[in-house]
């Protein structure tokens, strides 16, 4: 339409004397003045076209989302069952491709639905056969029948991650730590032949490993098994034996980038701790030097985006130098060139993995939906973005980090803006536009809340205010950081100040961090299940949409608020802080990492102790908050460093009647230690067999296994000890780290029990799921005990995927309710008269 048209006089050729192609209507009109103008009030209702845009937008996620759900339910069955998805899909579209055109055809325009359902086929076909190609070319060649059979093989291989060294045990050899990397096996030597294969596998090995770079090509023997998960984005696990061959280094692209990563590492190891660990991780994405209480405060305060490269991150980087270029007139039509290539180089300066990948992938689409010209295009890139990874790399559709990614780069589209435009109205006119960059925390937090939910068993109430502070200071820490690295390559001194500057806000960061989690009720217990998730978005959503109301009749009625504040706080300190230890506890699992440290109540201030974890300040620090002086017994299931290596802090300023272990002393090493550790205490040791009743006061218990030594899997694990507690009325199944050969044979003892052939088989209230939640599990078993409890005792983080999703579904399957020593911390239980009362409560 012309302008001439929609002024309503004239023709379209209309021309007012002296003013060549203006039309007549427009050049009458009187100009307009500021206060004709109405300002538009971010809290009123958005225009219709605008709604209407926003909802079509939201339609395009659709597709992806579908795309992406079959593909998480498909990562772990097996390949016939994901091609014939990817075909019936396939012929669908196909189908309905047809019928679309012939409407086309006959003048017929095909109806907005019947468009939506052939976008969400085509997505879902693409995304399956990519699952299926990649899946082919990952399984292709011998290495999962190897994995399966364990054989010894020799791989030439990429090595595809950084190698990673975990920190020893206590009582471990400090030149023996474990290190972790992955590789691209590109060629594999095992039982009499020679294949070429394309398959990633996870590596255990020693500090050998930490000396190979990224992408390095290496060859090294070891001993392949497969992985606890069909799911997971490795086909198999390999135990290296010795040191790797280095083959071949990387390519020069790949040593630029291990050079500055190396320069910048060295500028800022002068640092403080937080620092010196914070900084590396938000530019570079190297997170090995990070205190571990920093990681755990960040975690409380729901802050972790921050302590690694993010989507933020990436957004923040590419706006800075999109800004540069416009301060140095650079053309706009060549700025996108500019930050595709600052992206690429980015994301191979902290490498490209999958989580860098995603990163990048999401701070781009981020910054293209909070530019003022390219807004309406930002829920279409995201679910363009969705879409090409999962293409990429099918294994992210399981993965929580890609899930929160997601969702905090959707609240940005849908919130950030306008929310930004209301914090702007109270803030000073010098600082109004970063209401923006405050509301982004905001709107974030908001999204993820319920899948944080399911991941940690708690809502962190300070999450959205530490958020808020430490915003301000995330672009100055990013973009220095940058800069130092850059300056780290020609002028390392200069780069050392630099790395000082960025220091500041940095130790802002961790300040807050920190401070948010000493905070009092800093973190809620939440029922980690989708309920729970559900509720909580249920909440969240009706916040949102009656946050106008609420703030109104705030400010009409501050007493009743600060009633209902009084009434909230008072309901919750009870409970949270003033009632641990349980004032009738029978039995609690504390929270002491990857490992297992149960307590049994034998009387007060003693116990029964069984497993003492991997670290003796957890577990000492456990039993004292539990205010344990005397222990009766110390009863360890197998020798593995994870349940024996806490032993001294067991024994540390208490008394120690005796200790109780398996038979089977494998490993050796940790056998060895075990009977040092308790001579020197002048503590008795005493091995338990199948059949075996013990009694202490207020305790009786039956060992049901180990029955004999099980080579297959895991030998030291197959021989934990399994026992049957009864604790004053509480009835316990202790499954020690047994895997499915073990379990199966305890499952078998305890039907002929059943049938009257052995011990009585109580109905028990409680199971300790075996070996940290893992997938190598007897199902038979935990539907036969079908306990209305069943705990978890897991580390955060642990690099082998425990518990496993699928133990985890199964578990509540069976109507399980699942608690994790890693979401949960400690976990006390009581019996009552009628039943098992569970109390939780997180002792970090």
């Amino acid at each position: 339409m012309s302008n001439a048209a929609a002024g309503g006089t004239g023709g379209p050729n209309a021309r007012p004397e002296g003013v060549p192609g203006r039309p007549a209507a427009f050049a009458a009109a009187p100009p307009a003045t500021p206060a004709a103008i109405p300002a538009e009030n971010p809290l009123s209702a958005p225009p219709a076209d605008r709604t209407v845009h926003r909802l079509a937008d939201l339609r395009l996620l659709l597709p992806a989302v579908l795309a992406w759900a079959l593909v998480a339910a498909l990562l772990g069955s097996g390949p016939s069952t994901t091609a014939a998805g990817a075909g019936v899909c396939a012929m669908l579209t196909a189908a309905l491709s047809l019928w679309w055109r012939q409407r086309r055809r006959s003048a017929r325009e095909p109806s907005a639905w019947l468009t939506l359902v052939l976008l969400c086929l085509v997505a879902t076909t693409v995304a399956l056969v990519a699952l299926s190609a990649q899946r082919a070319v990952r399984d292709a060649g011998p290495v999962l029948d190897l994995a399966r059979e364990q054989a010894t093989v020799t791989v030439v291989a990429r090595v595809a991650s950084d190698p990673r060294a975990l920190a020893p045990p206590s009582g471990r050899p400090e030149s023996d730590p474990m290190v972790l990397v992955t590789l691209d096996l590109e060629r594999v030597t095992g039982r009499g032949f020679v294949a070429a294969v394309h398959t990633p596998v996870l590596v255990f090995g020693d500090r050998s490993w930490l000396a190979v770079g990224w992408h390095d090509e290496v060859e090294v023997g070891g001993r392949l098994a497969p992985t606890d998960d069909p799911a997971d984005d490795v086909a198999a696990v390999l135990t290296a034996r010795g040191s790797p061959r280095v083959l071949a280094d990387a390519g020069r692209v790949e040593g630029v980038a291990a050079t500055v990563r190396e320069r910048f590492a060295t500028a800022t190891d002068s640092l403080p701790a937080d620092a010196r660990g914070l900084l590396p991780g938000l530019v570079i994405g190297d997170t090995s030097r990070t205190p571990a209480e920093l990681d755990d405060a960040m975690l409380v305060t729901g802050m972790t985006h921050l302590s690694a490269v993010s989507g933020s991150n990436v957004a923040i980087v590419l706006a800075a130098a999109l800004a540069l270029c416009r301060l140095l007139g650079l053309r706009r039509r060549w700025r996108p060139v500019v930050a595709a290539g600052l992206l690429v180089a980015f994301v191979v300066l902290v490498r490209p993995e999958p989580s860098v990948l995603r990163a990048a992938a999401m701070g781009a689409v981020g910054l293209l939906g909070m530019g003022t010209s390219r807004r309406r295009a930002g829920i279409p890139a995201l679910a363009a973005a969705i879409l090409a990874l999962l293409c990429w790399d099918p294994w992210l559709a399981r993965s929580a980090g890609f899930v929160l990614s997601s969702l905090a780069t959707l609240g940005l589209l849908l919130f950030a803006s306008s929310w930004g435009a209301v914090i702007g109205r109270f803030l000073p006119a010098r600082i109004r536009s970063w209401g923006t960059a405050l509301a982004v925390p905001c709107a974030a937090q908001l999204m993820c809340a319920p899948v944080i939910v399911l991941l940690q068993g708690s809502v962190s109430v300070v999450g959205v205010f530490a958020n808020l502070a430490a915003a301000p200071l995330v672009a100055p820490a990013t973009v220095i950081g940058v800069a130092t690295a850059l300056t780290s390559v020609v002028w390392l001194w200069g780069a050392t100040w630099l790395g000082w500057l960025a220091a500041l806000p940095t130790l802002g960061i961790a300040w807050v961090a920190r401070t948010g989690a000493d905070a009092p009720l800093a973190v809620l217990p939440w029922p980690a299940t989708w309920w729970g998730a559900a509720l909580l978005a249920a909440l969240s959503g009706g916040i949102l949409l009656s946050g106008p109301w609420l703030v109104h009749r705030a400010r009409r009625a501050p007493v009743v608020v600060a009633a209902v504040g009084v009434l909230g706080v008072g309901a919750v300190l009870p409970t949270h802080l003033m009632t641990w230890p349980l004032p009738g506890w029978q039995f609690v699992a504390c929270d002491v990492g990857q490992g297992d440290a149960l307590v049994l109540s034998s009387g007060p201030g003693r116990a029964v102790v069984v497993d003492a974890g991997p670290d003796p300040t957890l577990v000492d620090a456990c039993l004292s908050r539990l205010h344990v002086e005397v222990v009766d017994a110390v009863v360890l299931t197998h020798f593995h460093a994870d349940h024996v290596d806490g032993l001294p802090g067991v024994l540390r300023g208490r008394v120690v009647r005796q200790v109780i272990t398996t038979p089977v002393r494998d490993p050796p090493f940790q056998a060895q230690e075990v009977q040092s550790w308790a001579a020197a205490a002048a503590v008795p040791v005493t091995p338990a067999y199948a059949g075996d009743d013990l009694a202490w006061d207020g305790i009786a218990a039956h060992v049901w296994w180990p029955e004999r030594v099980i080579h297959a899997g895991s030998v030291p694990n197959n021989a934990s000890l399994v026992l049957s507690i009864d604790v004053a009325g509480l009835h316990l199944l202790l499954l020690g780290d047994v895997e499915r050969e073990a379990a199966h044979a305890v499952l078998l003892e305890m039907q002929q029990a059943l049938a009257g052939a052995g011990p009585p088989v109580p109905p028990f209230d409680l199971v300790k799921v075996a070996h940290h939640g893992s997938a190598n599990r007897d199902d038979a078993l935990l539907e036969l005990v079908r306990a209305p409890v069943a705990v978890i005792s897991v580390g955060r983080d642990n690099d082998y995927g425990h518990p496993a999703p699928s133990t985890v579904a199964t578990l509540v399957a069976d109507g399980y309710r699942v608690f994790r020593t890693d979401q949960d911390g400690d976990v006390a239980v009581e019996r009552t008269s009628a039943q098992a009362a569970v109390e939780v409560a997180t002792q970090r």
